[in-house]
């Protein structure tokens, strides 16, 4: 009761500000110079509250979810760069420095960037983390998406259809993760207008994890381990886990994914699995799952869509806009003798877009999970006060 009471005092507090930032939502974050480039400042602020009931190993908590901070650098048709990072888990975002081939070779040959980044297989992982339409990625988005890594991009976007290129080494940014992945995705979309999108895409990363030392010189072989939160943030505690996989020479990824748009209407859905190959006689493991959700927006708004990926929606009226949701994700890490677990979860959610620079979302999850002859059925209630620009 106390943790609603807090959640409701912040929504109540930072409502009626929200409504008067209504009439100037460009927010004075962005400087430019007179050659056209452009300065500015980023950030995603995100307070949420998780309520658990029917499992005793959850815990009700409420704190800031993200506190994201950084900067971009720009010169439209030319370069951009950014820095980003969250303050609120110490990790490091993006960090990169992207050109147009236009711009150096005179013809458009797609963008070319260098840094960190995210890899690409994984729609939901790859969306925006202030664009996302539920307060947390899917099931098998979280277990089988493999994170941001330093390399190399190249993308080439028509009308029609999006290629993209990437390869990537050494370990992430936090200092974990060594080794080396290659990855490939391909979207064709027969029809890209506002309100009108069809989008069908594939993609593939093959990863090859090194191990490595560390500062005592103990050797840590190459591993790997797939698991999954219920759906909730705040919470650290998996219902499926495959526990920790030694002896890996190789883990494949690949991804089917669908976005169709029609007006105020939207679906999205998204196939994963990941094959995990080992050495030493040890049998090859494989995880799969997958998702599909649908979205009404009520005041009449359609989903932005761009470079392959869907936007926070943007309010037409004073009153900001109003969404409706409903998801259903599965995720089996049970294989190979490896009693990972069975995890289905239905999730209802209600999305606010007051402005472009203020979001509410509320969502309902029902879990049913199975694992090592456990069977629990989780609910969660997830609240979410999210400021951004």
């Amino acid at each position: 009761m106390r943790h609603t009471a807090l959640f409701t005092a912040l929504l109540l507090g930072v409502a009626p500000l929200a409504a008067s930032a209504a009439n100037f939502d460009n927010w004075p974050t962005k400087y430019s110079f007179e050659d056209g480039t452009e300065l500015a400042a980023t950030a995603n602020f995100a307070y949420d509250y998780n309520d658990f009931s029917g499992d005793d190993r959850l815990e009700d908590k409420d704190f800031m979810r993200r506190k994201e901070f950084g900067a971009t650098l720009k010169k439209k048709g030319v370069y951009d760069a950014m820095v980003y990072f969250d303050f609120q888990t110490d990790t490091w975002l993006d960090v990169f420095f992207r050109f147009e081939t236009k711009a150096l070779l005179g013809k458009d040959y797609g963008r070319v960037r260098l840094g960190y980044m995210k890899t690409p297989v994984g729609l939901d992982s790859v969306t925006s983390s202030r664009a996302t339409s539920f307060l947390e990625v899917g099931l098998p988005s979280q277990a089988i998406y493999e994170g941001r890594r330093t390399g190399v991009e190249w993308v080439l976007e028509r009308p029609q259809y999006l290629l993209q290129v990437g390869a990537y080494g050494g370990k992430d940014l936090q200092g974990d993760n060594p080794g080396t992945t290659q990855a490939v995705r391909a979207v064709w979309t027969p029809f890209k207008a506002a309100g009108d999108v069809l989008h069908l895409g594939v993609a593939a990363s093959v990863e090859n994890p090194r191990g490595y030392h560390n500062g005592l010189d103990v050797s840590f072989p190459p591993a790997a381990r797939v698991r999954a939160r219920p759906e909730a943030g705040l919470t650290d505690v998996r219902l499926v886990d495959s526990g920790n996989l030694t002896g890996v020479d190789q883990i494949q990824r690949v991804g089917l994914e669908q976005i169709w748009i029609h007006g105020p209407f939207s679906i999205q859905s998204e196939a994963l699995q990941m094959k995990v190959t080992r050495d030493n006689g040890l049998p090859d493991y494989t995880a799969d799952g997958g998702y599909v959700y649908g979205s009404w927006v009520l005041t009449g708004e359609s989903r932005p869509y761009a470079a392959g990926a869907v936007a926070n929606i943007k309010p037409a009226n004073d009153y900001g806009a109003v969404e409706l949701l409903a998801r259903y994700s599965t995720l089996d890490l049970n294989d190979a003798g490896i009693a990972g677990g069975r995890q289905n979860a239905w999730t209802l959610g209600a999305n606010w877009y007051l402005t472009s620079h203020f979001k509410f979302q509320a969502n309902y999850v029902n879990a049913d999970v199975k694992r090592a002859g456990v069977h629990t059925k989780p609910d969660i209630v997830e609240l979410r006060a999210q400021v951004m620009f």
